[in-house]
């Protein structure tokens, strides 16, 4: 990371743990795994899909998450989110991850009918239900939040709004006019054997590209910045006029065309905004992609992702975005190897924690977030067994 970034760190409050990485043993821990459910998951923010997955009423896009099944529906009024589960019982009702239901959604069990709002409209032989009655019976609804055209839910209150959290680079992420994105393809999960955090932490950490991503090297130099704000972290590299000796990125730096709405400083920027606890967003100038690290076990997470754009015929913008493609493809290989070495190295004995440096801030603002709200982390290695009793 250079000077010019670490001047615009943000600091955070000094704490002794600070100069620490979280210890070995909560990569790995099943009772902790199990707390982090509780204590983390349940309160946060998920992104399920942007409104313009879902354009036309009866349009829906599942999401499940910790064993929580979730759909989206449009609605004629808006969006609303709800457990994917009959009330009747408990019958998944709407299968793939997205499609149309038409005007109504029907379990496909015993053909319980709900209006695209909840509400319960149909229940075959009615009669042999005495003293049903319909209003209690609805589906059960899940907060939901649009930010910037994107839908997110979450299964318990608790945190700031998603804009209240993302507040500090809002107007930055303006600029991008996100609400008027239409996805590109689908979205794809790739398993990965590493702990969720291993994920979000190599996600934020600034010290490892120029070591091992020579391609972002090679775009960026050395100038890749990196701030820690209290619940979002942001990255960021601008592409180099001097041309990469690697074939996709010489052609991507000469073909990316001029972005009409975008202000000369981010045509030619790629930056990376991840909210806490567990979703990124990819901004480049020809397409913007969300990611997710979702928790699956101790050591299991899927990575979900899908790339979005801004409709745009342009030969040169169909190169660039295949082009972006083809590099990100390879960081990606890049950094699954070197989770994969650091997941590994959690389990040896020698290791408990590890020093951070003044400019790893986003670890540093992790940690102190995990340890907050999960005491035991402070802890170098794992309480006895049958400790998470709550």
């Amino acid at each position: 990371m250079n000077v010019a970034a670490l001047r615009r760190i943000t600091p955070a409050a000094p704490a002794e743990t600070d100069a620490q990485s979280l210890p070995a043993w909560i990569y790995r821990d099943r009772e902790f795994f199990e707390r982090e459910r509780q204590a983390i998951f349940r309160h946060s923010w998920q992104v399920v899909c942007h409104l313009n997955d879902v354009p036309r009423p009866g349009d829906f896009h599942t999401f499940d998450f910790l064993g929580e099944p979730v759909v989206v529906v449009r609605t004629e009024e808006g969006v609303r989110a709800f457990h994917n589960v009959c009330r009747h019982r408990a019958a998944r009702l709407l299968d793939g991850p997205r499609g149309s239901c038409g005007r109504r959604i029907t379990c496909p069990y015993h053909a319980w009918t709900y209006a695209l709002d909840g509400r319960l409209i149909g229940v075959p032989q009615r009669e042999a239900f005495p003293g049903l009655d319909p209003a209690r019976h609805g589906l059960a609804t899940l907060e939901h939040e649009v930010f910037m055209g994107f839908v997110f839910v979450r299964l318990a209150a608790g945190l700031p709004s998603v804009r209240e959290m993302a507040a500090p680079y809002a107007a930055e992420m303006a600029a991008y006019r996100m609400e008027e994105l239409v996805p590109l393809g689908r979205a794809s999960l790739r398993p990965r054997a590493v702990n969720w955090k291993n994920v979000a932490d190599n996600f934020s950490d600034g010290l490892h590209i120029n070591v091992a991503h020579p391609g972002l090297t090679r775009l960026f130099g050395r100038g890749y910045g990196i701030e820690a704000q209290p619940w979002i972290d942001k990255m960021w590299g601008s592409l180099r006029e001097e041309p990469s000796s690697n074939w996709s990125e010489r052609m991507y730096q000469r073909t990316l065309p001029e972005v009409g709405h975008l202000p000369p400083e981010r045509q030619r920027q790629w930056v990376y905004f991840k909210l806490w606890p567990n979703v990124a967003f990819d901004i480049y100038p020809d397409q913007i992609d969300f990611m997710q690290f979702l928790p699956v076990s101790p050591t299991e997470t899927l990575i979900r992702e899908i790339a979005y754009v801004h409709p745009d015929s342009r030969r040169e913008m169909r190169a660039a975005r295949y082009l972006n493609w083809r590099i990100n493809r390879r960081v990606s290989i890049e950094d699954k190897a070197l989770i994969e070495r650091v997941q590994t190295g959690m389990a040896s004995s020698s290791y408990t924690v590890g020093p951070l440096s003044v400019g790893e801030v986003s670890l540093r603002s992790f940690g102190r977030r995990i340890r907050s709200l999960i005491p035991e982390s402070r802890q170098l290695r794992a309480p006895a067994k049958g400790w998470n009793r709550e």
